[in-house]
């Protein structure tokens, strides 16, 4: 599995939070199943070209949350459960919603304006 593929790193936050939050989103799309197979330490700082010690710190936040075990030589894995899925998921929903109201408000929308927005930007499905 490949998945960090999709991560495009930015200047603005600490590369470890953006592993983590994409982890994070990985596993709220149902990308990162329990028991899946994350990459080592090496491997993804290599791929992405970053510090394998950014990486460590990355796996050792995972870790501490209880969404990877990691044991000895034999790689580490996600730990998914229906419940840290659902926290997880309410978490960046939460975000989402904080970011949306935050810069809409700087904007000086009222509350009928920002729902007007997404109504009108929201793509038909």
């Amino acid at each position: 599995m490949q998945l960090f593929t999709g991560l495009t790193l930015n200047a603005r936050d600490p590369v470890y939070l953006q592993l983590v939050r994409y982890v994070h989103l990985q596993i709220c799309r149902g990308i990162l199943q329990d028991g899946d197979a994350l990459p080592s330490r090496r491997e993804l700082a290599v791929q992405l070209g970053i510090n394998p010690n950014t990486v460590q710190k990355a796996y050792k936040a995972l870790e501490e949350e209880g969404l990877m075990r990691t044991d000895g030589n034999s790689g580490s894995v996600a730990r998914v459960t229906p419940q840290a899925r659902d926290r997880l998921l309410a978490e960046l929903k939460s975000e989402a919603a904080q970011g949306f109201i935050e810069s809409a408000q700087a904007l000086g929308l009222t509350f009928q304006q920002a729902v007007a927005l997404i109504t009108q930007q929201w793509p038909e499905e």
